[in-house]
């Protein structure tokens, strides 16, 4: 995919002004003070808000066994919700159309929780051009890196590790 390429639908397509300087980089707030899953604030505030191209280590979730658990414990019929670590916005559930299983293998192959479209809430997601995919508040998630199935999102656990907002 070229640097101003253009993602199919359902992708929603953002414009750069998205990532624009704000009071806390990218975002108007730091990340959330108890995240999910117990990841590393640091980390997650400086990935979320002063990053545009890099990301938490390869496998960083599989070393978060709260978040193992949670997706052991988590039944088939269900799925969890990855909120943004900076609003509590909802913005991937995991799994749809697929069974956890299958979400876990796939995250383990590329390294990163890897969403597909289907698993996206776009209402507070976008992709820009260069495929760096970000909330619509400025939080950077990670990218969409499209393989033979379609768009593979790509997404830091530190980046989705957010408690829902009231």
């Amino acid at each position: 995919m070229s640097a101003a390429q253009k993602y199919p639908a359902p992708a929603v397509m953002g414009p750069e002004s998205i990532m624009s300087k704000k009071a806390h980089g990218t975002s108007a707030t730091p990340v959330q003070e108890n995240l999910r899953w117990n990841v590393d604030r640091s980390v997650a505030d400086r990935i979320c808000n002063f990053n545009r191209h890099y990301a938490e280590h390869s496998g960083y979730f599989k070393t978060v066994p709260e978040f193992l658990n949670e997706t052991n414990d988590t039944p088939a019929d269900k799925e969890i919700t990855f909120y943004d670590s900076n609003t509590g916005k909802p913005l991937f559930y995991a799994p749809r159309g697929r069974t956890m299983e299958q979400f876990i293998k796939e995250s383990r192959n590329h390294g990163w929780p890897s969403f597909r479209d289907d698993e996206v809430e776009w209402k507070n997601v976008r992709v820009l051009m260069n495929g760096e995919t970000v909330s619509v508040d400025g939080t950077h998630l990670g990218h969409n890196l499209p393989d033979g199935k379609g768009s593979r999102y790509c997404i830091n656990l530190v980046c989705v590790a957010g408690n829902p907002t009231k």
